[in-house]
């Protein structure tokens, strides 16, 4: 029975709490399965020997009882031809494979007890074997989603750091840089007497603009000999 204790202690291992360790959830239900396993073989092979045991004490119990029997026949056979000497002995020898027989008897009662009990706690262990191999592929699923959810995680606490936004502002700085000095070697490697004529063009632009601004603010010269009239002067003397 002690191979039953044992499966049975390992059987009430709660195997939820193996996800709640640092190690690989798949690996240790793969030894805690593994172990189940070869215990619930162990229990077999002692059910199996229980089995042979109680055929092995029936024989031995059947084979007391047919010399009983055949020691009796004696005693009657000797009676009916007056050996009472011999009937006396042949009773004596059936006494004894009697009692012997009656001894096989009460093992075989113990051994069958035990061989029942046996058979039922085998049942009642591979029905728990059985239900821990359906739990562990759900287990290990729900490692691996849990395992998948705590990297996600990481990897979004990652990208949220100061140190990540900045090496993407220096990226966009160091592009920025590369997309200037780009356009500077386009324009550096254009046609020199079409950067002339461009410059001129430039110019006369400039040329234009100066001559609106002098046309619209420059002071405008008045006749010689003509004094400028004072506005509010001329206004206060037609008051007066």
């Amino acid at each position: 029975m002690g191979i039953f204790r044992r499966l049975s202690e390992a059987l009430r291992m709660n195997i939820n709490d193996l996800m709640d360790r640092a190690e690989d959830p798949q690996r240790l239900l793969d030894q805690v399965l593994r172990e189940m396993e070869d215990s619930l073989r162990e229990a077999k092979v002692q059910v199996a020997r229980a089995i042979a045991d109680e055929k092995k004490l029936m024989h031995q119990y059947e084979t007391q009882a047919a010399k009983a029997e055949e020691w009796e026949r004696k005693a009657v056979l000797a009676v009916q031809k007056g050996e009472d000497d011999l009937a006396r002995e042949a009773l004596r020898r059936k006494r004894s494979f009697a009692e012997s027989a009656e001894g096989f008897s009460a093992q075989i009662n113990s051994q069958q007890q035990l061989t029942a009990t046996l058979r039922n706690s085998l049942r009642e262990l591979e029905l728990k074997v059985d239900e821990a191999r359906r739990r562990k592929a759900l287990l290990i699923a729900r490692a691996k989603r849990a395992e998948a959810q705590k990297t996600i995680q990481r990897v979004m606490r990652g990208m949220s750091t100061k140190g990540t936004t900045s090496s993407f502002d220096r990226l966009e700085a160091h592009v920025g840089q590369l997309e200037a000095e780009a356009e500077a070697t386009v324009e550096a490697s254009g046609d020199p007497f079409e950067r002339r004529f461009q410059a001129l063009e430039v110019d006369d632009e400039l040329e234009s603009e100066l001559t609106l601004l002098k046309a619209q603010h420059q002071p405008k010269e008045l006749p010689s000999g003509n004094p400028p009239r004072d506005p509010e002067g001329s206004a206060g003397n037609h008051g007066d």
